[in-house]
C-alpha cells in the first residue's frame, strides 16, 4: 500500500538533485529567475517573522494529513519532528534565511527537506502558499490584537491611578480651547479612559472577523484531497472555517479591520499628546512632566521638551498611512489571490510596532506626570467659567432659558469692560443684573459649588466621578484580559 508513496519518494529526490539550483515552484521554467527579480519579489526580510504562525500551521496541517491517510504517518510525526527543530533554530537565532528561497514559506519547507528527506515534500499536499499565508497572517493578527490589548490596558490603569490620586483637584475644562467650565481633574483622566476603553472594545469585536480559517482553501478552489478542515481549524484555535475558498485567500479586510482600529487607537493617543504638549507648556504649566520622559536643547539650557508626546503625534499619520496603503492595494485587485497582497505586512507590522511602542512610552510617563492643582485652581478664576451656572440658577428661578443666557451675557460683556471676573461683583451688583438674583447667588458662582452641582451619571461632580472610578475599575476586571 505504501509503494507509491515510496516511489514518489524516490523520484522527488532525484528531482530535487537534478533541480537544485531551480525555484521549489521551477518545473516549468528553463530560466533561472534573474538576481534583480528575486531582490524585488522577496519578501523573506520581512515575512519571516511569522514564523511561529507558520509552523504552528504547518503541524496542524501535518497532523490532519497523517490522521487521514493523506500521507504516512510517520511522515506526518517526522514533519512535526523536523519543524519543531526548526523553530528552536530560529527562536535561537541559528536560522540562514536564504532571500533567493523568496519568502518564509519556501525557507521553512526548504530546510525541512534538508533535515528529513523527501518526507519533507510531503508537507504541501493539499495546500498552497496562498492558503498558507492567509492563515498565517490571521494568526497573527489574533495574537497581535491580544497583546496591543494588553498595552491599552496598562495605559487605562495609568489613567485611574492618575484620578484615584488627584480626587480633588479642580481645573477649567475648555471647548475650541478656551475656557469654558470648570471640571474635576480625575473626570478628565477618566475621559480617555472611556476612549480607551472603546478602542479595547473595537479590537476584541475584530477578533470574530480574523478567527476564521482558510486553511484548506489552497490556491483558489480547494482541493480534491479528503481534509478535515475543522481538525486544522480546531488544533489553531480558529472558531470557524472559511465558506468561500477564493474569498478565503484573496481578500485582507481583516487587516484592514485591524489597521483601522490601530488607527483610531493613535487618534487617542495623538489627542492625548496636544494635551500635554499644552499642558506642559509654561502658558499652562497645569502637568510636570517626568524628567525621564522629556529631552533637552542643545543650545537653550533652560529648555525642557516634550518630546514623547511630540513623537507619538507625528507618529499617528504613518499608522494612517499604513491603513490607506493597504486600502489602496486592495482597491483595484480582481478575484482571487494577486501578487500584490504581499505588500500587506510591511504596512501592517510597521503600524503595529508603532502602536505598541506609544502605547507602553505613554503609559509611563501618564503614570509619573504630577499635576499643579494650585496652578490648576487658579486658572479656573479666569475666564467666566460660572456663566453657565448663573444662567441655570435663574432658569430655577422661573426665567426661561434664552432671557437667562442674555441676561448673563450682558453681565459678562460689562464684566470685559471693567476687567472684572462675575465672581469679583458684589452682592448688589449682582442683584441689578435681574430681580430674582438673591444672597444664594454667591455659592452658585463659586468653582467649586459649580463642581459640585453637577452631580448627575457621567457629570463633572464629586460623587458622579467617585461612582465612575469604581465603575472603571470594575469594567477592567470584567472585561479582563483575552484568553
Amino acid at each position: 500500500m505504501l509503494l507509491p508513496f515510496l516511489i514518489a519518494g524516490n523520484f522527488f529526490a532525484l528531482s530535487m538533485k537534478k533541480k537544485e539550483n531551480k525555484k521549489l515552484w521551477g518545473g516549468r521554467f528553463h530560466h533561472s529567475t534573474e538576481k534583480l527579480v528575486e531582490d524585488f519579489t522577496e519578501s523573506v526580510s520581512y515575512d519571516k517573522r511569522l514564523f511561529r504562525q507558520d509552523i504552528k500551521g504547518s503541524m496542524a496541517h501535518a497532523r490532519m494529513l497523517g490522521k487521514h491517510g493523506i500521507i504516512p504517518k510517520q511522515d506526518a510525526h517526522r514533519i512535526i519532528q523536523g519543524l519543531e527543530q526548526i523553530l528552536r533554530k530560529i527562536e535561537e537565532g541559528r536560522f540562514q534565511w536564504k532571500r533567493e528561497l523568496e519568502d518564509l514559506h519556501m525557507n521553512i519547507e526548504k530546510a525541512l527537506t534538508d533535515s528529513i528527506g523527501p518526507a519533507g515534500g510531503r508537507l504541501h499536499t493539499a495546500r498552497s502558499r496562498n492558503d498558507q499565508v492567509a492563515t498565517d497572517f490571521r494568526l497573527f493578527v489574533r495574537d497581535e490584537t491580544m497583546e496591543v490589548d494588553a498595552c491599552i490596558e496598562s495605559l487605562q490603569r495609568a489613567f485611574i491611578r492618575q484620578a484615584e490620586k488627584h480626587m480633588d483637584i479642580v481645573m477649567p475644562g475648555f471647548t475650541h480651547l478656551q475656557k469654558a467650565q470648570p471640571v474635576l481633574y480625575p473626570h478628565h483622566m477618566l475621559a480617555y479612559f472611556e476612549m480607551f476603553k472603546r478602542d479595547r472594545q473595537r479590537l476584541r469585536d475584530s477578533l470574530k472577523r480574523v478567527n476564521i480559517s482558510p486553511l484548506g482553501s489552497a490556491a483558489l478552489a480547494g482541493t480534491s484531497y479528503p481534509i478535515d478542515r475543522r481538525m486544522t481549524a480546531d488544533e489553531l484555535g480558529f472558531r470557524e472555517t472559511s465558506q468561500n475558498s477564493i474569498d478565503a485567500v484573496s481578500d485582507r479586510d481583516f487587516a484592514l479591520e485591524f489597521l483601522f482600529c490601530l488607527s483610531v487607537i493613535m487618534v487617542h493617543l495623538s489627542r492625548l499628546s496636544e494635551e500635554l504638549v499644552l499642558w506642559a507648556s509654561s502658558e499652562f504649566s497645569f502637568v510636570d512632566l517626568p524628567d525621564a520622559y522629556c529631552t533637552g536643547s542643545s543650545i537653550m539650557p533652560q529648555k525642557k521638551n516634550p518630546d514623547v508626546p511630540e513623537l507619538v503625534r507625528g507618529k499617528t499619520g504613518r499608522v494612517f498611512g499604513s491603513l490607506f496603503a493597504l486600502f489602496t492595494t486592495l482597491k483595484g485587485l480582481p478575484l482571487a489571490y494577486n501578487r500584490d497582497l504581499q505588500e500587506d505586512k510591511e504596512q501592517l507590522f510597521d503600524a503595529l510596532d508603532t502602536v505598541k511602542a506609544s502605547l507602553s512610552v505613554m503609559s509611563g510617563l501618564v503614570e509619573n506626570m504630577c499635576p499643579r492643582p494650585n496652578r490648576m485652581m487658579e486658572d479656573t478664576e479666569t475666564g467666566f467659567l460660572t456663566a453657565t451656572d448663573l444662567a441655570d440658577y435663574l432658569v430655577k428661578k422661573g426665567l426661561p432659558f434664552r432671557q437667562a443666557h442674555e441676561v448673563v451675557g450682558r453681565a459678562v460683556a460689562k464684566c470685559i469692560q471693567r476687567g472684572v471676573e462675575l465672581h469679583a461683583l458684589n452682592i448688589d451688583e449682582l442683584k441689578r443684573l435681574h430681580p430674582l438674583i438673591g444672597d444664594d447667588v454667591i455659592q452658585i458662582l463659586s468653582v467649586k459649588g459649580s463642581v459640585g452641582s453637577r452631580k448627575c451619571e457621567g457629570a463633572t461632580g464629586y460623587e458622579p466621578v467617585r461612582k465612575a472610578l469604581i465603575k472603571a475599575k470594575g469594567w477592567l476586571k470584567e472585561f479582563g484580559v483575552l484568553p
